[in-house]
Order: C-alpha cells, then sequence, then structure tokens
C-alpha cells in the first residue's frame, strides 16, 4: 500500500493544519495524570482528553504498555475525530515540531508486534495505521465498489434506449447531461459530479425516464429511491426532480410516477437500539431497482459502507455530488477518494470510467461561476480580484488587516464594519420572516428564509453563529420595540439539527415560529411533500437560523449569501469551505473577510488521510488482471 491518499492528492496527514496550540494549564482538554508520550503531545495540544484517554484505556486492557504503540492509537482516535480514517506513522511529524517523535522505522515494529493488533484493535498496513473498524470499512467499500464496477454489465433494450433518448432531448439538456444518463443506463454504478447549477438533476430526471421505459419494455415496474444526507437536501432532490418531470412527455411521467425522496436513514431503515446499523443490510436489501444519492460529499465512510451493503447488486446506484465541496461530518472523504480512485484506473472523461462530470454551469450568475472557477484553481489573485470587480452579484465587504474582534461591540476597525456588513441583511429578513409569521401567513414565513443565509465557518466565538445569532435577535428588538423573549418567540428561523423518526422531522429541515388563529405559537418545518406544524415542545434539537454553519448549509441553496469568514489563522478556514460557501448563492454573493483570510482560505486545502483512493485503484488493477488471466485445467 502506498502513502494514505486524501480530499487533495498523495502523502496526507491525519487531521494535517495549523499547529495546535498548548494547551493551557487547567484546560480540560489536558489529562493530569498522562505520562511520556501521551503527555507530551497532550500539553502540545496535538492530542487532546478523549485520545489520550481511549489510548490509555484500551492499552491497559490489551496489555499493552509501550508508549510508542500508545501514541500510535491515540493519533489513531485523533485521526477519526479529525475526519481522516487512517494515520501514517512516517508522515505523522508533519503534524508537529517535536522532539519526541519515535523512530518511524522502529515505531512501525513496535506496532506490528502489538497485541493491540493481534486483538483486533488496531490495523497496520505497510506503516499505515487504521482503527481496525475503519479498515475493515474501507475495505468493504473498495471490494463492493469493484465488484458491482467488474460485474456483467445490465442487459440493455437498445431500440426503446433510441426512442426514450429521442424523447427526452431538448432546449434543456445539453449533449453533457445526455452522454451521462444513457451512459448511467448500461452500468450498475454511476458518479455523477458537478457544482451547482451544471444539471445533475436535469441528468437525473432524464435518467428515471430511460430506466422506466427499459423496465415497461421488459412488462415490469419501476421503483427508484431518492434520497440524501438531510431532511434538507432530500427535500430540495425531491423537488427539483418533480419539477424536471413535469416538463416532459405525460406517458414519461406516468411510467416514472412521483419519487419519493427521503434521508438516507430513512432509506436504510434507522434502529433505536443501535445507531450505526439498519434494517436493510446484506440479508434484507432495498428492493428499489435505483438508488439516486444526492449530495455525495456528505456521506462518511461508515454510511457509505452501510449504504453498499443494502443496495441489491443488480440494482444501479448513482452517487451524485461535488467532489470539491466540503466532506462529511463524519470520517472520511468518499466521494473524493472515489472519483480520483476511478480516475486513476479508467482515466478521466473515458467512457470506460463510470464517472460522468458535468461542467457546463446554467444556473448561477456569471461572475459566481469565475468566482467558483477561481476557487477550484487555487488562484487567489483571481479571487480578490473577482471579489473587488464592481458586480451585482460578487461583494467583498473587506475587513482590516489587523485587530481583535469581540463580537459586534467591537471597536470601529472591525466591529463597526462587521455590524455594517452584515446588519441590512441579516434584520430584513428577520423582519419579513417576523411579519409573515405574526399574520400567521406560516407558508410566506418559511419560503422567506431561502431569500437570505447568513454563513459561518464557527460556531462560537466572534465570527461563529451563535454571536451572530444573539446579535441579530438584539437587532431585531431594537427594530420591533419590544424584546426577544424566551427561546421560542414568533418568526424565530428553525434549523432541524437531527432526525427524529416519531415526528418525522429531519436534519437540515428549516422552518419558523409562527402565531395560530387561536394566539399559541406553532414551529412550521418544511418537509419533502408539505408544510408541518408542531407544538414548540415536541422539538428538541433545533436552533436559531439567523445565521448558519457552511457545514449546515450543505444541501440547500438561497438567493443571497452572506459569507463571513474567521481570521485568517483558523483551522477551519479551507478552500473547501470557501467552495462550499460561495456556491450555495443563487444570484448574489457577498464575503466578508480581511484579504488576509480570503488568501488563507484559498491556499489552504483539508487534509483528510484515507487509503480508499489507492486501494480502489489497486484492487480494480487487480481484478483487471484476473480477468485476463487464462484460464488453467488439470486432466
Amino acid at each position: 500500500m502506498t502513502s494514505p491518499t486524501s480530499t487533495t492528492g498523495t502523502g496526507a496527514v491525519a487531521g494535517a493544519g495549523e499547529p495546535p496550540e498548548p494547551l493551557p494549564a487547567h484546560d480540560q482538554r489536558r489529562v493530569r495524570s498522562a505520562t511520556g508520550l501521551l503527555a507530551g503531545f497532550n500539553d502540545t495540544g496535538l492530542l487532546e482528553a478523549a485520545d489520550v484517554h481511549v489510548a490509555r484505556r484500551v492499552s491497559a486492557l490489551a496489555g499493552e504498555d509501550d508508549e510508542q504503540v500508545q501514541l500510535a492509537l491515540a493519533l489513531a482516535v485523533r485521526g477519526v475525530r479529525s475526519g481522516s480514517v487512517c494515520v501514517d506513522l512516517a508522515a505523522a511529524p508533519a503534524l508537529l515540531e517535536h522532539a519526541g517523535w519515535p523512530d518511524p522505522a522502529g515505531w512501525v515494529e513496535a506496532v506490528a508486534a502489538s497485541p493491540l493488533v493481534d486483538q483486533g484493535v488496531l490495523h497496520l498496513e505497510d506503516g499505515t495505521v487504521y482503527l481496525d473498524r475503519y479498515h475493515r470499512l474501507e475495505s468493504q467499500v473498495c471490494d463492493d465498489l469493484v465488484e458491482r464496477v467488474g460485474a456483467r454489465p445490465p442487459v440493455v433494450d437498445a431500440a426503446a434506449l433510441d426512442a426514450a433518448r429521442a424523447r427526452i432531448r431538448g432546449d434543456r439538456l445539453s449533449e453533457q447531461q445526455e452522454r451521462a444518463a444513457v451512459g448511467a443506463v448500461g452500468r450498475w454504478t454511476t458518479v455523477l459530479t458537478g457544482g451547482p447549477g451544471t444539471g445533475k438533476t436535469t441528468t437525473i430526471a432524464r435518467l428515471l425516464v430511460l430506466l422506466a421505459d427499459q423496465a415497461a419494455a421488459r412488462g415490469e415496474r419501476f421503483s427508484v429511491a431518492l434520497t440524501a444526507p438531510t431532511g434538507k437536501a432530500a427535500t430540495r432532490l425531491q423537488e427539483a426532480v418533480l419539477d424536471e418531470l413535469a416538463g416532459l412527455d405525460p406517458a414519461d411521467r406516468e411510467r416514472v410516477g412521483r419519487p419519493e425522496a427521503m434521508t438516507l436513514h430513512r432509506l436504510l431503515g434507522w434502529r433505536p437500539d443501535n445507531a450505526t446499523r439498519f434494517r436493510h443490510h446484506r440479508g434484507n436489501r432495498l428492493k428499489h431497482d435505483l438508488v439516486v444519492v444526492d449530495e455525495s460529499s456528505m456521506v462518511e465512510l461508515t454510511m457509505m459502507g452501510r449504504l453498499l451493503e443494502a443496495v441489491r447488486p443488480q440494482a444501479r446506484l448513482v452517487l451524485v455530488g461535488d467532489p470539491r465541496q466540503l466532506t462529511s461530518v463524519g470520517a472520511g472523504a468518499v466521494l473524493a477518494d472515489v472519483v480520483r480512485g476511478f480516475g486513476d484506473h479508467f482515466g478521466e472523461g473515458t467512457d470506460d470510467s463510470p464517472v460522468a462530470s458535468l461542467t457546463e454551469n446554467f444556473r448561477s450568475t456569471e461572475d459566481i461561476k469565475q468566482l467558483a472557477e477561481a476557487l477550484r484553481a487555487g488562484d487567489a489573485d483571481e479571487v480578490l480580484a473577482t471579489l473587488r470587480r464592481p458586480s451585482d452579484e460578487v461583494e467583498l465587504v473587506e475587513l482590516p488587516a489587523e485587530g481583535a474582534v469581540a463580537g459586534a461591540a467591537a471597536g470601529p476597525s472591525t466591529g463597526e464594519v462587521l455590524s455594517g456588513a452584515l446588519r441590512q441583511h441579516s434584520l430584513d429578513l428577520a423582519l419579513r420572516v417576523r411579519r409573515h409569521a405574526v399574520a400567521g401567513e406560516h407558508e410566506l414565513a418559511v419560503a422567506a428564509l431561502d431569500d437570505h443565509r447568513l454563513l459561518c465557518a464557527h460556531r462560537d466565538g466572534p465570527y461563529g453563529v451563535r454571536s451572530w445569532n444573539r446579535q441579530v435577535e438584539r437587532w431585531l428588538a431594537d427594530d420591533v420595540g419590544e424584546p426577544v423573549l424566551g427561546q421560542w418567540y414568533v418568526g424565530r428561523p428553525l434549523l432541524v439539527t437531527t432526525n427524529d423518526y416519531a415526528l418525522e422531522v429531519y436534519n437540515g429541515e428549516t422552518g419558523a415560529v409562527v402565531r395560530a388563529p387561536d394566539g399559541r405559537l406553532r414551529a412550521w418545518i418544511s418537509g419533502s411533500e408539505r408544510l408541518r406544524d408542531f407544538s414548540p415542545a415536541r422539538l428538541e434539537d433545533v436552533e436559531t437560523m439567523h445565521a448558519m454553519t457552511v457545514h449546515k448549509s450543505q444541501g440547500s441553496q438561497a438567493a443571497h449569501v452572506t459569507v463571513l469568514l474567521p481570521e485568517a489563522d483558523s483551522r477551519l478556514l479551507t478552500r473547501e469551505l470557501f467552495y462550499t460557501a460561495i456556491t450555495r448563492a443563487q444570484q448574489q454573493v457577498r464575503v466578508v473577510a480581511s484579504e488576509a483570510a480570503v488568501r488563507a482560505a484559498v491556499a489552504r486545502e483539508a487534509q483528510r488521510a484515507s487509503g480508499l483512493r489507492d486501494r480502489l485503484a489497486r484492487r480494480l488493477a487487480a481484478a483487471d488482471r484476473a480477468r485476463h488471466v487464462p484460464a488453467t485445467h488439470e486432466g
């Protein structure tokens, strides 16, 4: 095995980025009882309390007292916590300048001889250490994909395909989109990539028509599952697909039916007794003929493993997404690794490749397109030039290069610039939502939320969601002349943060608190089919959404987006975060940041250590060789 790969290339280091800062003496992340290497790296801030406690406890249970091995285990735990799947011991010193790093060769030997490996806690592969669970998951995902790609392709009725292909052609279907849809008919597995506005949903809608026609030609019914990681993304997927289908031939619409989109958890069958296992698995596969997964960049390694276990080998699987966006909250960068692993083996844009890339943007404004292209290219000068160019679509509100921020009450050097930049758009939206909510106009109140989003990298701190949610509430109270009292107030914008299967309310769905005709407050939440209302007391995991994190914004879009970038030294500030934020905008994007922060965001690519890309390319090559080895016969 070669060095583990990442979202951006080879040789990634688990959780690499800005060097950590030493922990203060009484910091809760410090473990005072730690000794040896664990204590030294905990003091530096590289390891946190959770990493140290797990390493010590598991090592004690396994009878492992070698502090080098304990350090490797702690780094593997830290890696998963940071989104990585593994850690390359030879590359680990890149995390931090420290005199205490073990000699790489001796370190690998110590881990190889450890009872932690014998007992299935750690897995060592060519100097790379995995927590065994994640090695098994990565291997399973790789094996399932290789098996799907190498299987005998589905039988296609060429005459029916040609007839349906002629019907789906039109002004709204590009040559790229048609080629992608037709290609997916002839494969069990397709990866459809492209940025916002490139027509991924248009392509999926045409694919549904083509496959429904194939089923009809065989005298069979066609069953499709549309799914996404969050409720909001699933809602948008269903709305977009139905909108596309509405413009097609009535007979085609009837054959396709009215597909319902749902979260991945709901599709796989959530189990209250096990958060990582589902009702559908290898022994109880999904019945669908086609499974479409939108926003696949958000799907972590564990969930991708469960999905691949549940999809029938003779069902088509289409993974849809943008590999340049932020990766999943959990460990792995599966979509990016799969795209690159397939590219390494098949080449990019070849007829044999399961990857179909859409590159023409039909929706975003020209200046937003240029900004996104400059970001993808990593050209900070062009990003800044595009932001500073006079435009109704793209704007940079430049913060001073120096000066600390202490919320909206900070000094004029930065605080007043921030307040001036954020107040008008945020307050205007808050007032509009409140006006509709007071009047009991729940549909208008919820719909207004898609007009503007204030996106932050952080949850906490002066550039964070919590701070600006409170500030918008203060502005709102000042403007309407009455205090915003309590958690539940009329006009409060809502963001659902977890799946509630009893209420059928799902992570990522949005809503607003509205006054009912009887004067009581009701929380209206946007679902995949309709708005639903609840007593606020029944909703537990919701947040105020005057501002939201960029991570939470994935799967959604808004007409106008304001992006607040933190200071340049923030570890969260990456090209993927910046790209994800600006591509949420449909009509206008405003970036509030210093020049240094913009340059830092463009320069810093997210690093997630993973072996999936290399493993996939190697397994595909081995499978090809096996298919071409002549059979031998004894006799």
